[in-house]
């Protein structure tokens, strides 16, 4: 399975040469303008629907696993500014979007994932829900990963208006008004593969959700480590993807009982 939205796919281990895609945004409509897809209507949750803690899952049992280090090479895009005076209830929220968040050369928000289904694996997807939160006007997650089919939960913890826009490349998947103070919207199950989210009331928001066949995949952080764990014994494509520096890929084996290192390197683009 290969990324249909972003990115060039680079085949292959550590060290090959890194390779750059960007795909520029077209300016979203206003909401007014666009009324949410034929056929898309959000479920409005109570307030006392629970959800899942900012913590990771536990690793599956028995198995082998994936590490490694995603970093950066060169000089990091400079951060573009932002300034909220448009809504004064985005007061204390970042002023700078970092795309490409560099922390001593380790690279934050990669999606690192196994590609296809796991041979032996259970299909349905997890109980538990996605939820992209809308926090001092900036999406949190940025960059998060779900099972087709999981449930996507928005939630509004701001004191003013937010719509969410939500784009399978030039397809609008859903467009929903969320009023102030935890609302939460539950989307429809997609078949889409990367989800982009946007506000059109405050145009700087955005973060992505990346839809697997598998649960094998994580986020990093600052440190730009990632570990996948419980992986059956055998042979993988393992993917790295970045919303604005594309794809990289590499073939792992895992043993069982064994770890295995898998590293990714992403570089500044050359004019």
């Amino acid at each position: 399975m290969k990324l249909r939205t972003l990115g060039l796919t680079v085949l292959g281990t550590v060290g090959l040469t890194a390779l750059t895609a960007c795909k520029k945004d077209e300016a979203p409509a206003a909401p007014a303008a666009t009324p949410p897809a034929p056929g898309i209507k959000a479920e409005h949750l109570p307030a006392d629907v629970p959800l899942p803690q900012d913590e990771d899952a536990p690793a599956p049992k028995g198995g082998g696993s994936v590490q490694g280090i995603v970093t950066f090479k060169g000089k990091p895009p400079a951060p573009k500014p932002i300034v909220p005076d448009s809504d004064p209830n985005c007061d204390g929220m970042d002023l700078e979007d970092r795309p490409v968040q560099v922390t001593d050369g380790k690279l934050a928000n990669v999606l690192v994932r196994i590609q296809g289904e796991i041979p032996g694996q259970a299909k349905p997807p997890p109980g538990t829900m996605v939820v992209v939160d809308q926090n001092r006007c900036m999406y949190k997650p940025r960059v998060q990963g779900a099972v087709i089919g999981q449930p996507l939960v928005l939630m509004n913890s701001d004191s003013t208006l937010h719509n969410v826009r939500g784009m399978a490349g030039a397809k609008q998947l859903f467009n929903v008004t969320q009023p102030p103070l935890k609302t939460k919207e539950a989307m429809p199950p997609t078949d889409a593969e990367i989800i982009r989210l946007k506000c059109d009331i405050h145009p700087w928001m955005t973060a992505w959700v990346v839809m697997s066949p598998n649960a094998f995949f994580t986020t990093t952080q600052e440190d730009g480590a990632f570990t996948l764990e419980g992986l059956p014994p055998g042979t993988y494509t393992l993917e790295a993807w970045h919303e604005t520096l594309g794809t990289r890929t590499a073939r792992v084996t895992v043993k069982e009982g064994e770890q295995t290192p898998a590293s990714f390197e992403f570089a500044a683009a050359t004019k």
